[in-house]
């Protein structure tokens, strides 16, 4: 297998962090795994350099009998147990309901929504604080204030954005830098092989113009690009199948073959080359991934060292692209 050092780090954005070519979706903690096996997962990922992991305060309310924080606390829980705290850089999240009225962006709920972080993670300090999803009812320099009294007081380094348009996150950064206000130094969309149009038309080319770090999510696309959905009859394998459903039709599946193929020839899986693919783009700083196993940790860790020939993009990039580039370009 070709090989990349892994431990390499990238600047997200502006900022001051130095983060790994790949992100650890800490949404799975507390969800789709327990404390002990999330605690394993954190020692490996420390070890192997990937100490970027993200989570949210929202996380996992949408489980039955859970109320949001889940997360948070049991990575809290291993920072507390590990005292390794100055090892790891902590990404979460505000914005996103965790009751009736315990949500938005307002400059009082931001001051309420980080003291219950803080307090989970067990920690006086986030790396990165973002806002979870645009919030029309709050003004952006109202959402942009609260946050430069955070980084005043030392309680966040960085703030990013997750899931704005571009429309809202230029405006955010004019009024930064109209007003002196901290500005947003990542955004988290979602893309991957199969979604791409959105991101790149829209979003790509205003963060490559001012130099905005991207951390996407559904980089595996709930798991089809790890190849483990061919056919409907493979649906029922995870909760998640139905989820990949919209994903096979003609296109995706010439996805899954140009995946295959490109895996065969370096000597990798499915799931790696995506994740690589993901990696090689110019505008990706770190797109996010998760496992529930170590098993699956081991193909993250040797996704960031897979190291992508020109040829194994091109034909990614021809099988991926839409219908009338695919024509264009065969």
């Amino acid at each position: 297998m070709n090989t990349a050092n892994s431990t390499m780090t990238r600047r997200l954005g502006n900022s001051p962090l130095h983060v790994p070519s790949l992100t650890f979706g800490g949404n799975v903690f507390g969800w789709t795994i327990d404390e002990s096996t999330s605690f394993l997962l954190l020692d490996k990922l420390v070890d192997a350099g990937l100490n970027f992991i993200d989570t949210a305060d929202v996380y996992s309310r949408w489980v039955p009998g859970h109320q949001g924080g889940e997360s948070e606390t049991i990575l809290g829980n291993w920072v507390k147990r590990s005292g390794k705290r100055d090892q790891i850089i902590i990404a979460t999240k505000v914005g996103m309901a965790m009751g009736e009225s315990l949500k938005g962006l307002s400059k009082a709920y931001i001051q309420e929504a980080v003291e219950a972080s803080l307090r989970r993670l067990n920690t006086d300090y986030i790396d990165l604080y973002q806002s979870h999803e645009d919030d029309p009812s709050t003004p952006l320099a109202e959402t942009l204030d609260a946050y430069a009294r955070l980084i005043k007081q030392g309680k966040v380094r960085v703030i990013g954005a997750s899931n704005y348009s571009a429309p809202r996150l230029l405006e955010a950064m004019e009024l930064s830098k109209a007003e002196n206000y901290p500005s947003y130094q990542s955004l988290q969309p979602e893309y991957n092989l199969y979604d791409r149009a959105e991101y790149e038309k829209t979003l790509e080319p205003l963060v490559l113009q001012r130099g905005i770090g991207v951390i996407s999510y559904y980089g595996l696309a709930s798991g089809f690009l790890s190849g483990k959905y061919r056919s409907e009859k493979d649906l029922g394998k995870s909760p998640r199948g139905q989820a990949v459903k919209r994903y096979l039709d003609p296109r995706g599946l010439r996805i899954l073959s140009a995946l295959d193929q490109v895996a065969a020839r370096l000597d990798a899986n499915p799931a790696q080359v995506a994740l690589a693919w993901l990696m090689e783009r110019p505008s990706i700083t770190a797109p996010i991934a998760s496992a529930t196993t170590l098993a699956q940790l081991d193909d993250l860790i040797a996704a960031t060292r897979l190291k992508l020939d020109v040829d194994a993009i091109a034909q990614l990039n021809q099988a991926s692209a839409e219908s009338d580039e695919a024509s264009r370009l065969s």
